[in-house]
């Protein structure tokens, strides 16, 4: 991992750790902007917009993190979260039954070997 976007990534944790959600969602965005596959920044940029009410951007992030990574369980439950506090019932269900298929060991996209 380039060594900006570790310290910018550690920083917003230390933030977030304090209570510092403004500044802990500048620097998560500083993290996905340098490395927009960032999985962890992703996931962690939506949970601390869901938790500033920011909910169509938290969303967003959310999506992005299921999208890097579709058989995460803990970027589903987190979506699913989001999903729920936005209002958005049918989605969050929907979020919600791909955790329980990841729970329970199953997967919500098959992952291709190569030979």
């Amino acid at each position: 991992m380039d060594d900006r976007l570790d310290e910018w990534f550690d920083d917003a944790n230390g933030d977030l750790a304090v209570g510092d959600l403004v500044s802990a969602v500048e620097k998560y965005r500083r993290c996905v902007e340098l490395d927009p596959s960032f999985f962890d920044g992703w996931h962690a940029l939506g949970m601390a917009l869901m938790k500033t009410g920011n909910l169509k951007e938290a969303i967003g992030a959310g999506l992005m993190a299921t999208t890097l990574r579709p058989n995460d369980l803990l970027a589903w439950t987190a979506l699913s979260q989001m999903y729920v506090k936005g209002g958005q019932i049918a989605e969050a269900e929907d979020a919600k039954g791909k955790a329980r298929i990841l729970s329970l060991g199953g997967r919500v996209v098959r992952e291709e070997h190569s030979p």
